[in-house]
């Protein structure tokens, strides 16, 4: 009988790519690679340090959301979700192409690491059920977007198309939709 042998990169392959080929530090640990092994093989070129304890699993394939994963392990937190700007484009309900990636982390963490340059971190205290996932990555579900744009600041145009593409999917139920709509209205009103 034959027992497989799962190595330290194995596990941590079996991490990265359910994260778009990233794996945290406190991942790692927790799987029981112990840290010393983990700078060994980011030596020996097996893991690469991209971030501020993340590191990406050459052996995964890139996708085309690594940028936007990346930032969320980024964090360190674990409350953290891709929100705003960032989330109206993944969610492709309207044609915003925002410069910097933002994530959302609760009211009260605050970052002290080095690399998020390319982020816009908020803090809000999020519900369970405002925070879902998409392409395995956490994200504000479709209203808290909406919302959130709204109080960013976005374009009134991108919003009312957001607003649009979303009310004709079960992703913005046709209450939130006029919430939302009002809500947008009384901002205008307001900048007048």
């Amino acid at each position: 009988m034959l027992r497989e042998v799962v190595t330290y990169l194995d596990g941590l392959r079996d991490i990265a790519i359910d994260q778009h080929g990233f794996v945290t530090l406190t991942q790692a640990l927790d799987a029981g690679v112990p840290q010393p092994q983990v700078a060994q093989m980011t030596a020996r070129g097996r893991l690469e340090r991209v971030a501020h304890g993340v590191y990406r699993v050459p052996q995964v394939p890139a996708t085309p959301w690594d940028n936007w994963a990346l930032a969320v392990l980024w964090t360190g937190a674990p409350e953290a979700c891709l929100s705003h700007e960032t989330a109206l484009a993944a969610w492709d309900i309207s044609d915003i192409n925002p410069n910097e990636i933002h994530v959302c982390v609760g009211k009260k963490r605050r970052l002290r690491r080095a690399g998020g340059e390319r982020y816009v971190i908020h803090h809000h205290d999020l519900t369970r059920e405002q925070r879902v996932r998409f392409e395995q990555m956490p994200i504000t579900d479709v209203p808290t977007t909406i919302d959130q744009c709204i109080d960013w600041g976005v374009p009134t145009y991108l919003i009312k198309q957001a607003l649009e593409r979303a009310g004709r999917t079960s992703l913005l139920l046709a209450q939130e939709k006029e919430r939302l709509a009002q809500k947008l209205e009384d901002r205008d009103c307001v900048q007048r």
